[in-house]
């Protein structure tokens, strides 16, 4: 066995331990929901800056997607070595396969730029980008609890202002270098969005009203990926339950494959999204899809097959999440928790103030289980002002039926809101069974 083997089969090791590791993790289902309907709903308000958090017991859920035995290639061991340190980063990537591919051809661009001061210090150890998703790759030494990560993370183009892109990441992990932790943040590009020449990245506390931040600012080369783009075109329209999708085109980057739907306007339903959505090539592989943003008319990303084109390939879903588009609004009466119009098992609970915000509690029969969580786009008091309403949490159970779930609402600002109210839903966790297949014409 030669030296080169050798240190591959012990990375292959010191990445399966870290594996394992994940994997023992508990993961409350609760929270892993709470994640994932996070994702929706801030994709979903379409903003000019747009983020999502997970926690990170919630990180580990999606971990635990990723099976089998790690194999190191040359490359990917070239990868890990030039982040030394961040095999359990390693771990969490090695679920997508198009994004190790990627790796695999060398796209990675290593920075390796630290911020520090005050004995703490961030440093962006390295990042892949192309047109659609750039992941940044970062590891912080002697943070104050960094596990509980009560900081709030700026990205900023050349000019300092922010990059109008959605971003997600997770409570950073410990590695096996005392007091040092690592993670990565992932950033989605859209709406004519692109990455910048420079980027910073910047850690601000939570706790603290002072001026005390981290950043982290470094060149982005471009160069890696460009031109590195295809355009498939589809031009099918699906019929799922009568509901009309239009499929339109995909496309394919180093990084992800974005699928470009449109939902026809004159749909009886409003599809929140597809059930078990995959793509399924010719050797039975399936390609994830994580999340989508927009309204009717869709973008909705899997993980990318750019280096290994299959010969077919097959979108398939079990139905969607959707409801009549007649039961989107409804009428509540905060006295007497009396809600008119809106979906059949939709009660009210109660309400309570907390500061200046409003809370109001709501029975949906069924489980949140890999579905959409109950959400609001907007609410209105008589005399016409609108409240956002920017998140929601729930348990199961009402009482001792464990058919429903309890969802709590927040009304931002809305502590003095009295009488009725009309409220637009944006989500609601009702999942209908619909088969669906649709060939996507791989080489037109």
């Amino acid at each position: 066995m030669t030296d080169e083997q050798k240190s591959f089969e012990t990375l292959e090791e010191r990445l399966n331990a870290r594996k394992t590791e994940y994997e023992t993790m508990p993961v409350p289902d609760a929270t892993y929901q709470a994640v994932q309907s996070g994702i929706r709903q801030a994709a979903r308000k379409r903003k000019s800056r747009l983020r999502w958090y997970m926690s990170s017991i919630s990180a580990a859920a999606l971990i635990l997607l990723f099976t089998g035995c790690i194999r190191v290639s040359p490359a990917f061991a070239s990868f890990v070595e030039q982040l030394p340190g961040m095999e359990g980063i390693v771990s969490m990537i090695r679920q997508d396969k198009g994004l190790m591919m990627a790796i695999d051809k060398s796209l990675l661009q290593k920075v390796g730029v630290t911020d520090e001061h005050d004995g703490a210090s961030v440093t962006v150890e390295g990042i892949i980008t192309d047109e659609s998703r750039m992941v940044i790759f970062y590891t912080m030494k002697g943070m104050k609890d960094p596990e509980k990560f009560n900081y709030d993370i700026d990205l900023l183009d050349e000019n300092g202002k922010d990059l109008p892109v959605a971003f997600g990441y997770s409570s950073p992990k410990s590695t096996s270098d005392e007091n040092v932790y690592e993670n990565m943040i992932d950033v989605i590009f859209s709406d004519g969005a692109s990455p910048p020449e420079e980027l910073s990245v910047v850690f601000k506390p939570r706790d603290t009203a002072g001026s005390e931040k981290w950043k982290v600012t470094f060149p982005v080369d471009k160069n890696l990926t460009k031109g590195m783009k295809k355009v498939i075109p589809v031009n099918q329209t699906l019929t799922v339950d009568g509901q009309l999708i239009d499929v339109k085109e995909a496309t394919l980057y180093p990084t992800r494959l974005v699928l470009d739907v449109n939902f026809d306007p004159k749909n009886t339903k409003k599809v929140f999204g597809l059930s078990d959505l995959q793509l399924v090539d010719e050797q039975g592989r399936a390609w994830r899809t994580d999340t989508s943003t927009g309204g009717d008319e869709r973008s909705i990303y899997f993980e990318s097959m750019y280096f290994s084109i299959p010969k077919k390939l097959t979108l398939q879903g079990s139905g969607f999440s959707g409801l009549d588009k007649k039961d989107l609004d409804l009428s509540l009466d905060l006295k007497s928790h009396q809600i008119t119009g809106g979906p059949l098992g939709l009660k009210m609970l109660g309400s309570k103030v907390e500061g200046k915000d409003l809370i109001i509690d709501f029975s949906v029969a069924g489980s949140m289980d890999g579905g959409f969580v109950l959400s609001f786009g907007n609410v209105t008091d008589s005399a016409g002002k609108s409240y956002e309403v920017p998140g929601s949490s729930w348990s199961s159970g009402e009482g001792t039926d464990d058919s429903h779930t309890i969802v709590s609402s927040t009304v931002e600002n809305g502590a003095k809101m009295q009488g009725k109210i009309q409220m637009h839903i944006s989500t609601y966790p009702m999942k209908i069974k619909s088969p669906f297949s649709l060939e996507i014409p791989v080489n037109p």
